[in-house]
């Protein structure tokens, strides 16, 4: 008996109106490929951006896909992972016959993230010799979803037990409080001498200029720029796409589980 082949990876990002956004998506799929040669690894965007989720699915179903593997480029469970996604992929699936769908976890949290916002941290030059006196905002894109807001805040407070950070602070560029800049000032008025902002956030766009407007406001030391193509992100998805077989099917009438997040 012939092994079918492994499903497609098919990575679902949001879009945005910022051409900066669909190249760095482009660039971290490239990554991706490059770690599981001869896997197909196809990319989706919800807005903006095309292909569209339901028709990086389509070409996929036409080439003879009849298993595909999504993965969210989501770093926290909001919105868009609780509602948006499944929706497509639902209607994606019952569209297409025959289809089986498999919607695996968003990215984090996760030990990868952390690494790949310490490496950006090290490359805007805050270095492992400074972490006893440097603050960190740990700034996000935000959300109005209190789950996915508390995910941040734990994050927070792991990063410092386990780094050595003097303070590690959440903050969004929308949806919650306190801002980048808040955080920054809040860190200041606590005597904390030097203060880093981490962008956490995968690629440039509005919010993430939002996070770098607020560090210069209230005169961050250092601010790392987005995670971008990291290749910390590149393995993430591999890990969230290996177990995906364990989730609920994204056919029409069944609302897929979230599974378990790490």
């Amino acid at each position: 008996m012939t092994t079918p082949p492994p499903p497609p990876l098919l990575v679902v990002a949001h879009g945005s109106r910022d051409r900066r956004h669909a190249a760095t998506v482009s660039a971290l799929a490239a990554r991706a490929r490059a770690l599981a040669p001869g896997r197909r690894v196809a990319v989706g965007y919800l807005d903006f951006d095309a292909p569209s989720v339901d028709r990086a699915l389509t070409e996929l179903y036409a080439t003879g896909a009849r298993r595909v593997v999504a993965v969210p480029l989501l770093l926290a469970r909001a919105f868009h992972a609780k509602a948006d996604i499944p929706a497509v992929l639902r209607a994606s699936a019952a569209r297409l016959p025959g289809l089986t769908i498999r919607r695996a976890d968003v990215l984090g949290p996760d030990p990868l993230l952390l690494a790949a916002l310490e490496r950006r941290l090290a490359q805007a030059g805050v270095g492992r010799a400074d972490r006893a006196e440097t603050g960190v905002v740990l700034a996000s894109a935000g959300s109005s979803d209190p789950e996915a807001i508390a995910v941040f805040a734990t994050a927070a407070r792991e990063w410092r037990r386990a780094a050595g950070w003097c303070a590690v602070r959440p903050a969004f560029a929308s949806g919650s409080r306190p801002t980048t800049a808040d955080a920054v000032r809040a860190l200041r008025a606590d005597g904390v001498r030097r203060v880093a902002v981490a962008s956490c956030v995968i690629a440039p766009g509005r919010l993430p200029d939002r996070i770098l407007a607020g560090a210069r406001e209230a005169g961050a030391d250092a601010v790392a720029a987005p995670l971008g193509a990291a290749p910390e992100l590149a393995e993430l998805l591999w890990r969230r796409y290996a177990p995906a077989g364990g989730a609920e099917l994204a056919t029409a009438g069944r609302a897929p589980s979230y599974g378990t997040y790490l």
